[in-house]
């Protein structure tokens, strides 16, 4: 079997059109991936992706290199095989751990390592990760998850139990594979776009087949927030799902209000409503503007925070992101806890979801989750080998082995 027998990095950044990618906190986006390429003595790669706004790669970079060297000479099949536990080995690096534990630059540099593992064990067998995954039995995917610190949630026992019981539906939810995933458009409504150009993508969105999309709030301004969501509601439509992303930019007293003030043009979820470590103040906010959900998760940044957020309901839609908690293992960790609390998850795409879209349909086919819908951003798929197809707001099912994650 293939042998990880090299390891190199590499930093790619894309610079946006005006507007593209703007919201309340982040105002100069510039999108970029650090890259940890496994290389075999076969020539199977793994690359393994992680997101930033621009800023702080060359030390995630750096990280990389200090983490990612154990891995060098390992088995791809032996390394999977047991993969929680190194997974657990390398978050617990006995100097590198002081600079998170489990956060910040630290966990990102571990999730791009992850998702290179994943990426190359597909790879290897000459399946796309979606298929990889739904083959696999439930030992064999808990295995490859640390679930330490979920114990009194979620015990390996509780993990194989969540997969066992699902496996007699699995050949009705399969039909997802030929259907393809739903999408929803989180590009209509950047905070920098104007009002035409908001009405303008709404209009496009409804007519490429997207009947959910989401708009950025969260400006100094909150009449032009309220103002411009009723405005998306009436482009849109009354039966359109619209989403309100205001990007952490609340205190908890505006959240409220401001929530409060946009409940009648109906918004399907509250996104990011205020800082995304005060699990206390979703929870007072959640009980506050019921039935209204709350949607996090871009900026919760490991399996723990989700667990807390979730004991605390003080979140209805779970959006853990691969590229920003440590990899595709803590995001099957995560969406194993979400499935035992009955909620839903719904990624953030910070890889342009190139990866989350064979994660979703695992968690759909192998997990039970509902397929609701998959963040859609367009702006890098010229970049991709192999890019997400939408049509008709749809996720066409990727059929190249590996995570989508190779760059042109």
């Amino acid at each position: 079997m293939p042998t990880i027998s090299r390891i190199t990095t590499d930093i790619k950044k894309f610079p946006l059109e005006a507007g593209d990618g703007t919201d309340s906190i982040h105002t100069d986006p510039v999108y970029s991936y650090i890259v940890t390429n496994l290389h075999t003595e076969s020539s199977i790669c793994g690359t393994g992706i992680v997101f930033t706004l621009g800023a702080g790669n060359r030390e995630i970079r750096s990280l990389i290199e200090g983490l990612v060297q154990p891995l060098v000479g390992c088995d791809v099949e032996e390394l999977m095989s047991e993969f929680g536990a190194r997974f657990k080995q390398l978050a617990e690096h006995p100097r590198y751990r002081w600079l998170g534990p489990h956060k910040g630059m630290i966990h990102l540099a571990l999730a791009s390592i992850t998702n290179a593992c994943y990426d190359l064990w597909a790879k290897t067998r000459g399946v796309p990760l979606w298929k990889l995954l739904i083959d696999l039995t439930p030992e064999q995917i808990v295995d490859t998850l640390d679930l330490s610190y979920l114990e009194d949630e979620l015990t390996r026992e509780d993990a194989i139990q969540l997969l066992k019981e699902n496996l007699a539906g699995r050949e009705e939810s399969s039909g997802i594979i030929e259907k393809g995933y739903p999408g929803y458009d989180t590009s209509i409504g950047w905070i920098s776009y104007s009002d035409e150009q908001v009405k303008d993508n709404v209009r496009r969105a409804v007519d490429a087949g997207f009947d959910a999309m989401k708009l950025k709030v969260g400006s100094p301004e909150t009449e032009r927030d309220i103002r411009r969501a009723y405005m998306v509601r009436e482009a849109a439509g009354v039966e359109a799902r619209v989403m309100l992303d205001a990007n952490q930019s609340w205190s908890l007293p505006k959240a409220i209000r401001t929530s409060k003030a946009l409940a009648s043009m109906s918004p399907f979820w509250i996104e990011e409503p205020t800082q995304p470590d005060d699990v206390i103040g979703h929870q007072t906010l959640a009980r506050e503007i019921a039935p209204i959900g709350i949607a996090l998760g871009e900026h919760v940044s490991n399996r723990v925070m989700f667990k807390n957020f979730m004991q605390a309901k003080a979140v209805d839609f779970v959006q853990v992101d691969c590229t920003r908690v440590g990899g595709v293992s803590e995001f099957i960790a995560v969406s194993l806890l979400a499935r035992k609390y009955n909620l839903p998850v719904v990624p953030h795409v910070g890889d342009m979801g190139q990866i989350h879209q064979h994660l979703v349909l695992f968690n759909h086919i192998s997990l039970g989750h509902d397929a609701l819908f998959l963040e859609h951003i367009p702006h890098l798929s010229k970049y991709f080998l192999h890019p997400a197809l939408v049509e008709d707001g749809i996720y066409k099912t990727p059929q190249e082995p590996g995570s989508s994650s190779d760059f042109v």
